[in-house]
């Protein structure tokens, strides 16, 4: 069955929830204020990404993904607090490559994700997959679409290209985010149809009933997660307790089957 996942997204030192697609500069550049920036945010929190962490854990929340928005070494202290809060049950993303994939493994990460180091010149590089899936091990390895989804590449290739991916047995999880486009119904379906491992569709969802859309349309064999529209970050479409019931409800019917 579908479930919910949750997410800590980190900019410039602090939990934040970014409007998908403005983020065109790099958080270092921004902090000396060397060029326009056309960020827009929804949300910064003045809370800690360790309460964030300790909240999933409360509640179950596992395959929750801490990602790194840009390169700003106080990025990595933050997603650090997080990992050391909830060890060994948050995935980490964010400019991660084959020479600090072990390193943050080593940091607590039960998974690191892997988006653009995958895609040199905006090419698929299968080789570099298969590298970094022997120095941590495929069961420890996420790969993100996102890269290649935000390159405006057109439905078709992109279906194209995720059929050949999630057959790709050198990872263990797949992952897609959809830049608040809403819930791209024919690609969730083909996902389910093309891949065995476990798939996070995060972005886009604006209502606690896409887990009941996401969960129709895949069979229940993709999961959500919820960015601004969550009340956890400010947002007013979701509530984060009614996440939480829907998993939870699972979790008894689970039991009770």
């Amino acid at each position: 069955m579908t479930t919910y996942v949750g997410c800590i997204d980190i900019h410039g030192g602090k939990v934040k929830q970014i409007v998908g697609g403005t983020l065109n500069q790099d958080d270092t550049e921004q902090s000396k204020n060397t060029c326009k920036s056309n960020l827009e945010t929804n949300f910064v929190s003045e809370k800690s990404s360790s309460y964030y962490a300790k909240l999933y854990e409360e509640h179950g929340i596992i395959r929750t993904h801490v990602i790194k928005l840009g390169s700003l070494e106080e990025n990595n202290r933050v997603a650090i607090e997080a990992l050391k809060a909830w060890p060994k049950h948050l995935q980490i993303g964010g400019g991660i490559n084959d020479t600090n994939a072990k390193y943050w493994i080593q940091q607590g990460a039960d998974k690191v994700i892997v988006t653009s180091w995958l895609f040199p010149k905006g090419q698929f590089d299968k080789s570099r997959l298969e590298r970094i899936s022997q120095l941590v091990g495929k069961e420890h390895l996420v790969v993100d679409l996102s890269y290649f989804d935000a390159g405006g590449v057109e439905q078709g290739r992109l279906l194209s290209y995720s059929r050949g991916t999630a057959r790709n047995s050198s990872f263990m999880q797949l992952m897609l985010k959809a830049f608040c486009k809403g819930i791209d119904q024919e690609l969730v379906a083909k996902l389910a149809e093309w891949c065995t491992s476990p798939i996070v569709y995060a972005g886009g969802a604006k209502s606690i009933d896409d887990l009941k859309l996401v969960d129709k349309l895949s069979h229940g064999r993709v999961d959500l997660t919820f960015g601004s529209a969550l009340d956890l970050f400010g947002g007013k479409l979701v509530r984060f307790k009614d996440c939480c019931k829907w998993n939870q409800q699972l979790g008894d019917r689970e039991l009770n089957e």
